[in-house]
């Protein structure tokens, strides 16, 4: 049985990988899927990619593809969610500002360099015609660690997925300033390549079940219910978040989509140049 580590957030847009797991999907055909949750996020994912401690990383687009491009020995092989995220920016509930101006040259809370929290700030700043030089962040970890540097006073303000921190707006933890969506595709799923040469067709049956799993994921009876009860989420954010959201079922990722976005990227400052967009693709269906 072939083992294969994969990771991703604890939050309900990879529900239907705990669904696959937990039907023991993988087993079937002789692979021994391990999910390890990464409340850090796609930075500390892009870590565990290069050091080896998983195999498969489901992560932010914008992440993977710069850390890709600064050396990370892996490749893009699907989009898993096609609709963009987004991203809530919340400061403390006790906090002053009142309005997204009166954020520009305060500290932005962020979980790790090169992860959506910080590059997400960069394409913010961007949209508010900020000086994204003088931008300056403080590294909290995680969620928690944002909670804690918000309500001291570390930090000013810290841009999360808008229905994961909700809870924390409702119960008065947070205030959220305003929204700022990604401008292309939230998720993607990355392999390492040492993984995609050595165990390339279980990779791609591992494709085929978490595609045909999220094909039919609406539609699961009382799944509002379910994601509402399991995220601890008030069951119309629920229902908001499941009718906005698109998953991929396997359409293969593009160079010219990741051409597109690495242009946005450029535009933004979240990269300093365009790489070959072939280099960051594996095709697993040719």
């Amino acid at each position: 049985m072939t083992t294969l580590k994969v990771g991703g957030v604890p939050e309900h847009f990879n529900y239907p990988w705990y669904i696959t797991l937990k039907n023991k999907e993988y087993n079937k055909h002789d692979i021994n899927l391990r999910w390890q949750d990464f409340p850090g996020g796609t930075g500390q994912m892009c870590k565990a990619l290069r050091k080896g401690e998983v195999d498969i990383a489901i992560v932010l687009t914008e992440g993977i593809i710069k850390d890709i491009a600064e050396g990370n020995p892996s490749k893009i092989i699907q989009t898993y969610v096609n609709s963009p995220l987004i991203w809530g920016i919340h400061v403390s509930t006790n906090s002053t500002f009142k309005n997204i101006k009166n954020l520009e040259n305060t500290t932005i809370a962020i979980s790790r360099f090169g992860s959506g929290s910080h590059l997400m700030a960069i394409v913010n700043a961007n949209n508010q015609n900020w000086d994204v030089k003088k931008l300056k962040f403080k590294v909290v970890g995680d969620l928690q660690g944002a909670i804690d540097a918000l309500s001291n006073g570390e930090a000013d303000y810290f841009m999360w997925e808008h229905f994961t921190t909700k809870p924390l707006v409702d119960n008065g933890t947070f205030r959220r300033i305003e929204d700022c969506l990604t401008p292309w595709p939230c998720f993607v799923v990355a392999v390492r390549n040492e993984v995609l040469e050595n165990n390339f067709e279980e990779v791609k049956k591992v494709l085929d079940i978490i595609n045909s799993e999220s094909k039919g994921f609406k539609n699961i009876d009382n799944i509002d219910k379910i994601l509402a009860k399991r995220y601890k989420q008030q069951i119309d954010d629920i229902q908001k978040w499941l009718k906005i959201t698109e998953w991929n079922h396997g359409k293969p990722i593009t160079k010219n989509l990741i051409t597109r976005i690495q242009n946005k990227m450029v535009k933004f400052n979240v990269i300093e140049e365009k790489k070959n967009s072939g280099s960051f693709i594996k095709n697993m269906y040719i």
